[in-house]
């Protein structure tokens, strides 16, 4: 069942990496953007408004410089606030985007919404508190949606994809060919198809649902991607695992050398996620392979 069109979406994070893509695939609608910062959520007028979208938080710091706070208040405040506005307007739909890391760090199997959460960064914590606050005020006569993406990728968004790039790049063979994992990964554009099938259908039940693509895909897969993506041929070296590691150690007390155990684990980890309980609600296909979201993000690095 469709919504009448156009809907009235406002819109938090329009300036991030997904936001700019969903502006750019909801030409059909009204989509309004807003600032979460400065006091904007107490001034907020959501008369019109049918539906929130909130993109807007506080990613994970690769660089590890920020505070656990900075994250609470980002994450969990804000969202807080915001949907506490929203059960007090006339908008009739709320849509989270949370993040996988707010069940876990790490997976072993397959990740479903079963899985017991239990984060271990404050990112994820962060973000599964604001998860918890929602569930616990779930409205009767609104749809109320929290998603968990994956590792989101796509045009402008470089993020952990960036080191494998420059290693093809450059020509230099990727080195822990000897070790084959599984991990999931998202296109962005099937993040923005997910989130406006929730904004225009009425027969989606509120609830949590993981967004990932449809395959999982090893480190050398998306080396080979990469590779694919420039033309070339993929350059791998099968160094035996017991040498690597032992240099990964190495790497933690010498700074000097390209890869430590954190950085090991990484590039070699399995991280699978679970998206049939999303595919099942929509009853639809997603919009693009794995493997051609990824050949198409990493055309765009060029």
């Amino acid at each position: 069942m469709i919504n009448n069109f156009p809907v009235n979406i406002l819109l938090t994070g329009a300036s991030g990496f997904i936001g700019q893509r969903f502006i750019e695939n909801n030409k059909n609608h009204l989509v309004n953007t807003v600032s979460l910062r400065d006091n904007a959520i107490a001034d907020l007028d959501l008369k019109d408004i049918d539906i929130i979208v909130h993109l807007a938080g506080k990613a994970h710091d690769l660089k590890k410089v920020s505070s656990p706070d900075a994250y609470y208040k980002v994450n969990y405040e804000l969202t807080k606030e915001l949907f506490d506005k929203f059960l007090h307007s006339n908008a009739k739909k709320f849509i989270f985007v949370s993040s996988v890391k707010a069940t876990a760090d790490q997976v072993e199997g397959i990740l479903t919404e079963e899985h017991p959460s239990n984060p271990q960064t404050p990112y994820g914590k962060s973000k599964l508190m604001a998860e918890a606050y929602i569930l616990s005020h779930l409205p009767s006569n609104k749809s109320v949606y929290i998603l968990r993406p994956c590792m989101v990728h796509g045009k402008g968004n470089k993020g952990n994809l960036n080191l494998l790039y420059t290693f093809v790049k450059k020509g230099i063979p990727y080195p822990l060919a000897a070790f084959e994992n599984k991990r999931s990964f998202l296109t962005v554009e099937n993040l923005c198809f997910v989130i406006t099938e929730l904004c225009e259908r009425h027969d989606i039940k509120s609830g949590v649902y993981n967004v990932a693509d449809d395959i999982s895909l090893s480190t050398n897969d998306v080396v080979d991607i990469i590779a694919e993506s420039m033309g070339k041929k993929a350059k791998k070296w099968h160094i035996p695992k017991t040498l690597i590691k032992i240099i990964a150690q190495l790497g933690d007390m010498i700074t000097l050398l390209p890869i430590n155990t954190e950085k090991l684990n990484k590039l070699t980890e399995n991280y699978v996620v679970s998206n049939e309980k999303i595919k099942n609600a929509l009853n639809k296909d997603l919009s693009i392979s794995s493997h051609i979201g990824l050949l198409k993000t990493f055309e765009s690095f060029k």
